[in-house]
Parts: structure tokens; sequence; C-alpha cells
């Protein structure tokens, strides 16, 4: 992890600024960035001059002239399909600073129960707390548990840039620390019109989505009183004893997704579930006294391993599914894919 050191930020001095873009946080930004990427060209390419092409980046940014570059587009399937925007490697440096910056700044404010893109979070631990709220909603599956499933509709397009930077200016007074985020953020504007989006491919985005999300959290937490609830990205579940009262949630959670954050609910992808018909969420079903694999997912994962039998890396594959099997209840299924070894 990159230890940059920071300045009083509720100060408007230039000295938080200049602590941030320092030449050693350069440095420790690229050092943290290249790990798995040296076999890219482009990052071989930035590293044969590397001194020299971070102390003009440093420079940039200390004259305020480093502008943002051109994104390259191309699409990816995971298994969506998805439209991903990279930028260069110097671009995705000031990224990485940024995105420990903005991390360090907003984490302890975030929920308990936002599990994207956080230390010591991710989807197995999501998948583990939503099956331990089951358990207490439905008094040790004795009682009734009811869950909604809700989906942010388009959400990366669909972030307002003016929203997300008045957002940032709540935690962060310097004007140049906020003139280089807004540089960030207005480097890309999606399908939805000027002054909208965020690409899948920035790191930055990652925390973005967090800190923008945090909104709709706080609001479920706190002004609707929702103890049972749980995000990761823009999929988030409530839990109760009752469907009618998670139906009575709808309507105020739509209304103030669209007021203060110009989002809206997926109509397709409002999902009402009893516990015991299972719970899909992150790539598993979630049952009493037992977490599955998703049909989808296991079709899916036979299918990659026959196709990579035969070609280098398989191994490390094999395993990479055996670990997302290793935390659900599926030893017989494990069985299987070991024996594809």
């Amino acid at each position: 992890m990159i230890h940059l050191k920071y300045c009083d930020l509720k100060s408007n001095s230039s000295e938080s600024q200049a602590s941030l873009i320092s030449i050693e946080n350069l440095f420790q930004a690229w050092n943290e960035f290249k790990k798995g990427k040296r076999k890219k060209k482009d990052v071989q390419t930035f590293e044969r001059r590397l001194e020299d092409n971070l102390f003009d980046l440093h420079l940039s940014l200390k004259n305020q002239t480093y502008e943002h570059g051109d994104y390259q587009e191309f699409y990816v399937h995971d298994p969506k399909r998805r439209h991903i925007h990279k930028a260069s490697v110097r671009d995705r440096i000031v990224h990485h600073l940024l995105y420990k910056f903005l991390y360090s700044l907003w984490d302890k404010s975030f929920i308990y129960d936002s599990y994207s893109c956080r230390l010591n979070k991710g989807t197995h631990k999501g998948v583990a707390r939503l099956a331990k709220f089951v358990c207490r909603v439905s008094k040790n599956y004795t009682g009734s548990c009811w869950v909604l499933k809700g989906d942010i509709k388009k959400f990366f397009a669909a972030v307002d840039h003016r929203i997300l930077f008045s957002l940032l200016s709540k935690k962060i007074a310097d004007k140049n620390i906020l003139r280089l985020f807004w540089k960030i953020i207005d480097s890309f504007n999606s399908e939805m019109g000027e002054g909208k989006g965020i690409p899948l491919g920035n790191l930055t985005s990652q925390v973005f989505a967090n800190i923008y999300l945090n909104e709709l959290d706080q609001f479920v937490k706190h002004n609707l009183g929702i103890k049972y609830y749980l995000r990761y990205a823009d999929d988030f579940v409530i839990l109760c004893e009752e469907r009618k009262r998670l139906e009575a949630l709808v309507p105020g959670i739509r209304e103030f997704l669209g007021a203060r954050l110009r989002l809206s609910l997926h109509p397709g992808k409002i999902i009402f579930r009893k516990h015991t018909w299972g719970i899909d969420f992150l790539g598993y079903i979630v049952l009493p006294y037992h977490i599955l694999p998703r049909t989808k997912t296991k079709r899916r994962m036979f299918r990659r391993l026959k196709e990579k039998a035969s070609f280098p890396g398989f191994n490390k594959s094999l395993q990479s599914h055996l670990g997302y099997l290793g935390h659900a209840n599926s030893y017989r299924l494990a069985q299987r894919v070991k024996m594809l070894e």
C-alpha cells in the first residue's frame, strides 16, 4: 500500500497538494501500479524512461498543466459484455495516487456492509454476511425472511459529474486537489450525455462509485432505519420478515435516487425472494444452511476449463475455480473439477 504524507485537508494552502503529488508519492504509486503489468507493452515503454516520465508528470501536476489523455476502448465478457475504457500509463499512475488518497479519506465513513473494492471486504465476505443476515431475520430458519434485491440502472454510465464533484468537495477543501479531480472526472462522458458517466477501467471509478452510492447507503440505514442492508457496487439487498414492508420501501428508494443522485432503479431487477427459495447474490445461491454455486457459473466454469485444458496457465485457472468453490458447500463439485487436472 502507498503511504502518503497528507497535510490538513481543511486548509486551502498549496502544501496539501504539494504533499499529495510529491515525487516520492509518484514513485510509490508507480511501484504499486506496475504489479502484474510488467509484461504489458505500454508499461514497458513507460519504464524505459521511468525517471524522466515521472519527473515530467510531477512537473505538470505541480505547474497545473496536467491534462488527462484519451482512452483506449474495448469490450470484455465477465460474463456480461462490458465496455472498458483504458487510460494511458501516465494517467493510470495519477489514478492510483488519487485512489489511495480518496480511500484513506472516505473509507471509515462508509457503512460496514458496503463490500465492493474495500480492504477485508469483497464478494465472499458479502455472501457470508448475507447468509448471516438470513439466519438472524428468520430466527435460525424457523420464521419468515424476505429479501429485496435492487440494481441501479446503468450506474457507471449515469453518474452525474457535478453531483460527484460536490460530494468530493465535502471533504476536500484544497482547490488545487479539487481541480485535479475535476480533470479526471471530466475526462470521460458516457453515451448518456455530457457530464455523465465514469469509465469502467479507471481505478478511481471504484472509489468514486462507493462515494456516490454511500449517499444511498446512509439514506437506507439512517433515514429509512433499515438494519439488514448490504451493497456490492450497484447491487443491494434488504432483508425483512414481511414482503409488504419491503415493497413499501421501493417508492422511497426510487424517489431518493432520482432526486438526490439522478439515478434510477432497474425496473426489471427489483426482485423479492423468500429465503427458502434461495437468494442469488454475487455468484452464489444463499439457502438455509447452505451456500451453493450459481448454476450458470458452474456451466461456464466447466466450459472454460475444458477450453483451456491444453493451454499454458490451465493450472492457475483451475486453482482459481477451486478457490471459488471453496466458499460454497460444493465438495463433490470440487472433486469433479480436480479430476480435470
